[in-house]
C-alpha cells in the first residue's frame, strides 16, 4: 500500500477542519509588507491583514515559496510517505508551480507530481480535496494525480470586486484590463479563465453582479450535484447570504464559506465576494 501526501499552497485557504480531516499539507505563500516577510495564514491572518490595510498607505506585494522551501517540505514528507502530489495555484498567477518543479527535479527520495491547477482559492481547493480523498482511499499515485486534475477541470470560480485597483496594482488583472477606465459605478464580474483573471460582464451594482454570478453558476452546474463554496474578503454578511441562496438553488454535496487568504486578498481587495463550484461528472 502506497501512502501519498497531498500538498497545496496557502492560496486555497481551505477551512482548517478540512485540512485536518483530509491530512492535507500546506506550504505558505509570502506577503512582503515594508521590511517584513509574512507567511500567508501563519504570520498574518485575514483579520490582521484588513486592519493593517486600513492603517498602512503602502500595499504589500506577494511572492511564492522558493525551491528550497519546497525541498524542505518534500524531505519532511518523505519521512512518512511514499509519494507526493502537489496541487498548486495557477502558474499564470504565481511562480509557485515553477518553484515546486525546480525542487522536484533535484529530489529523488520519493516521486513528486506537480499539478498546475490553473486556479486558486476554492477552485484549487476542490482539486486538493479530490486528491486528498483519493489518497485516503489508498488510490495509487496516478489515480491521486488524476483526481486532482479532473476536479480542477470541472471547477469554476467567479467573483465580483469592489474595484479593479488592487488587481491592476498587483499585476494580476489579466484580461479584465479591458474594464479599466469604465464608470466607477460599474461592478466587474470576473472569473478565472485559462489560469488568468478575465472579465465576464460589467454590472451596475454589486447586488446585480451577485445575482448574475448565481445565474451563471446555475447554467454551468446544469442540475448536477455540486460541491460549492463561497469565498470573500472581509464581507462576512454578504457571504452568509450568498451561502443561503446557493443552498436553496443547488443540490450541494458540500457547501461552506471560506475567506480569501491575505495573499489573494492583496490582489482582489476588501469586499470581494465569489463562488466556486465543482459539479459531479
Amino acid at each position: 500500500m502506497t501512502k501519498i501526501a497531498v500538498l497545496t499552497d496557502s492560496s486555497t485557504y481551505l477551512p482548517s477542519r478540512l485540512v485536518e480531516e483530509h491530512a492535507i499539507h500546506v506550504i505558505p505563500l509570502v506577503l512582503l509588507w515594508g521590511d517584513q516577510a509574512l507567511r500567508d495564514g501563519l504570520e498574518i491572518t485575514p483579520a490582521q491583514f484588513y486592519l493593517r490595510l486600513e492603517e498602512d498607505q503602502n500595499l504589500p506585494t506577494t511572492t511564492q515559496p522558493t525551491p528550497e522551501d519546497f525541498l524542505r517540505v518534500y524531505n519532511h514528507l518523505a519521512e512518512s510517505h511514499d509519494a507526493i502530489v502537489a496541487v498548486l495555484i495557477s502558474s499564470e498567477l504565481s511562480g509557485t508551480v515553477s518553484s515546486a518543479q525546480v525542487a522536484a527535479s533535484s529530489f529523488d527520495r520519493i516521486p513528486v507530481r506537480v499539478v498546475d491547477s490553473r486556479l486558486t482559492s476554492m477552485g484549487l481547493g476542490f482539486a486538493v480535496l479530490a486528491a486528498a480523498r483519493a489518497a485516503l482511499k489508498d488510490r495509487d499515485l496516478d489515480e491521486v494525480e488524476h483526481a486532482a486534475m479532473s476536479a480542477a477541470s470541472r471547477s469554476r470560480v467567479m467573483f465580483v470586486v469592489d474595484t479593479l485597483e488592487y488587481l491592476h496594482r498587483g499585476g494580476r488583472i489579466g484580461g479584465a484590463s479591458r474594464l479599466l477606465g469604465t464608470a466607477l459605478s460599474i461592478k466587474p464580474l470576473l472569473h478565472l479563465k485559462d489560469g488568468r483573471v478575465d472579465a465576464l460582464e460589467r454590472v451596475r451594482t454589486k447586488g446585480k453582479a451577485i445575482s448574475r454570478m448565481l445565474d451563471l453558476a446555475t447554467e454551468y452546474v446544469a442540475g448536477r450535484p455540486v460541491r460549492a463554496a463561497v469565498v470573500h474578503a472581509n464581507a462576512c454578511s454578504e457571504a452568509e447570504s450568498l451561502q443561503t441562496q446557493i443552498a436553496d438553488r443547488f443540490e450541494c454535496l458540500e457547501l461552506f464559506v471560506t475567506e480569501l487568504s491575505p495573499v489573494i486578498a492583496t490582489h482582489t481587495g476588501p469586499g470581494t465576494l465569489g463562488v466556486g463550484v465543482c459539479p459531479e461528472t
